[in-house]
């Protein structure tokens, strides 16, 4: 049974959700329900309008346990279905969810869908609903607010009847797996932990201003910024703008330019870099304030987007992203799970590099991961000339950075100013001698970058020969007209692929050649356009593997412990204390699991256990 939902709630211009996160919005003393539409299967929709205990019993009617929930965006309403009245039905949900998959980089609002699909038209009758209370209502006016609603009902349910066939039981699973981490929240937050974080931010953040002396307006100007550097003898870093194709400062806080400053040996420069950093990006200060509001409401749903990013990986939501905690900080200390329960969290290991390895037939690296061998011990060796034995450490990490680097045709300006953000310098030189190594040293994935390019020229002249990808036809292969096919039924799309005349790139780090005869592809985004050459093919077809592969074994996962986050390769669930080692060796047994369409490929996992998601130890379990 489907049972389509849709709340219309209190909302005004300081109050909505444009102004607040939903967690925010629903948990708010303010927040109340004005009606519910509610549509059985085909049936038609029902509008209901009362208090909440009305409202309560009204909903009470509905087999909610045998029911799979669907709605337009099912986190805003799943949360007031479970958090307010305790509901929370067999599987949830969601055509936006579903939208996002099917085209990332559309606009997938409900009136934009309707009229994309052409089931009908969505209205604009909240508008003058705004700083409404439901008692404010006349009669004429909640039957006019209840039409409307059922309106939005029998939409989504049309939409989701157009979009179900595209979709397997896995991914329809997943999406319920995802929204669940939001409508049904496990893990909590050390308030006190978080309030002295918050102290110590703003206490470091006005020191570093002071020891820059310098003021906030010139942190936060650029060219007031990159002057102050000219006066402590620094040039200031320079890129060129992707979008006008001129020089530019390269002073945003991702510029390698000045990640690269932060190691400058005048403490000066130190300082006022850190003072920048610490000053105009206010990520920690903000997020560490969000999550203390959070704390003092209740315990953290996790907002994550399904499908967030063009390959297939979850993302931040909820004007809040978990996936980008920084290693160390104290933010991941404070997620904690429930009392009398462990964390686990378990990370692929080097998953890109392996699946690489593996859809481009490149055997002797698949059977040096599948052996456990250290691949970057002996990467270094080629390098360097060295024994595997003799190689150091300095050495390894450069061999780790190739492996795990050059396997999408990056340039040796990039590798070289890469290792440079760890702090290792080399000659250009030297830098070009490890990219060439590492060509040589695997032939069968430079030829798959060579096919990423066969692919798009393909794909743009719609002349194609083969549907063959790579050496795994099972995983992926080329959908004509449209991009690439995977095994979770999902493709990988390139809107308005081109191809068109492109200036050879002038400065900086390149990656494998994006133009030939001057010419390059190019397809649209939100966010503009976008350059797409064959290694950079061969980049978002790995990752919409890797993605393949978390979610099959996050279901297996969560087939016995609840999983209450995903980050990149990683997934975390928790289990009670007494089965935390036996939850352990389950966890890594199906992160060493192979799916059906990938049972050569080597997979291996490191698993932890903690009392919080910052403090994990590595387990000492069965190791491979």
């Amino acid at each position: 049974m489907i049972i389509t939902i849709d709340f219309e709630t209190y909302f005004a211009r300081d109050f909505s959700l444009t102004k607040l996160s939903t967690e925010e919005y629903v948990r708010d003393d303010r927040f109340e329900v004005i009606g519910v539409g509610v549509k059985v299967d085909e049936e038609d929709a029902e509008w209901f309008s009362g208090s909440f205990q009305e409202t309560s019993t009204w909903l009470q009617q509905f087999d909610w346990d045998n029911a799979f929930v669907l709605a337009h965006n099912t986190m805003f309403d799943g949360a007031i279905l479970s958090w307010l009245f305790g509901i929370r039905p067999a599987a949830w949900m969601d055509t936006l969810s579903m939208a996002r998959a099917v085209d990332n980089e559309a606009s997938n609002s409900l009136a934009k869908l309707a009229a994309r699909y052409d089931i009908g038209v969505k209205g604009d009758d909240t508008k003058w609903a705004i700083g409404l209370r439901r008692s404010d209502f006349s009669p004429e006016q909640l039957r006019q607010y209840g039409a409307y609603c059922c309106n939005d009902v029998e939409l989504t349910y049309r939409l989701f009847t157009l979009m179900r066939d595209g979709f397997k039981k896995k991914e329809l699973r997943l999406m319920d797996l995802t929204i669940r981490m939001f409508t049904e929240p496990t893990l909590e937050l050390n308030l006190p932990l978080l309030e002295q974080h918050l102290m110590d931010v703003v206490e470091r953040k006005e020191k570093l201003i002071e020891i820059a002396n310098s003021d906030r307006e010139t942190l936060l100007s650029n060219q007031k910024f990159a002057a102050k550097l000219i006066e402590y003898g620094v040039s200031p870093p320079m890129k060129i703008s992707p979008t006008t194709g001129k020089w530019t400062l390269a002073l945003a806080k991702n510029d390698e330019g000045l990640k690269n400053l932060e190691l400058h040996p005048k403490e000066e420069v130190q300082a006022l870099v850190a003072a920048r950093l610490g000053t105009k990006s206010t990520l920690e200060e903000t997020r560490t304030d969000r999550l203390i509001s959070i704390a003092k409401r209740g315990s953290l749903p996790v907002p994550l987007r399904y499908y967030a990013a063009h390959t297939g990986r979850w993302g931040g939501d909820d004007k809040l992203n978990l996936q980008n905690l920084p290693r160390k900080s104290p933010l991941k200390q404070s997620i904690c799970p429930p009392k009398g329960y462990v964390l686990i969290d378990s990370d692929s290991a080097q998953i890109e590099a392996r699946i690489l390895a593996w859809l481009a037939g490149q055997d002797d690296l698949v059977q040096a991961f599948e052996n456990g061998e250290d691949v970057y011990k002996q990467m270094a060796s080629n390098i360097y000339g060295v024994p595997v034995d003799r190689v150091s450490d300095e050495e390894r990490f450069v061999g780790k950075t190739t492996i795990l680097g050059c396997g999408y045709g990056m340039g040796a300006a990039k590798f070289r100013a890469q290792l440079e953000t760890f702090g290792l310098y080399i000659p250009e030189s030297f830098s070009k001698s490890i990219l060439n190594t590492y060509r040589r040293r695997f032939g069968k994935i430079v030829q798959l970058w060579e096919q990423g390019d066969t692919c798009l020229h393909a794909l743009v002249s719609q002349e194609l020969k083969t549907t063959r990808f790579g050496t795994k036809e099972e995983a992926v292969y080329l959908l004509p007209g449209v991009g690439f096919d995977f095994p979770s039924g999902i493709p990988l799309r390139y809107r308005n692929l081109r191809q068109e005349i492109m200036p050879l790139p002038t400065y900086g780090p390149t990656s494998h050649p994006m133009t030939r005869d001057g010419m390059g592809f190019t397809y649209d985004t939100r966010k503009g356009k976008v350059k797409i050459y064959g290694g950079k093919v061969i980049e978002n077809v790995c990752q919409a593997l890797a993605r393949c592969v978390i979610g099959e074994q996050m279901l297996k996962i969560n087939d016995r412990y609840r999983v209450v986050l995903t980050v990149h390769d990683a997934i975390a669930c928790v289990a009670k204390e007494e089965e935390a080692d036996e939850a352990a060796a389950y966890v890594q047994e199906c992160m060493r699991w192979r799916p059906k369409w990938a049972q050569t490929l080597p997979l291996n996992c490191e698993v932890k256990i903690g009392s919080s998601y910052g403090d994990m130890k590595k387990w000492k379990g069965r190791d491979k």
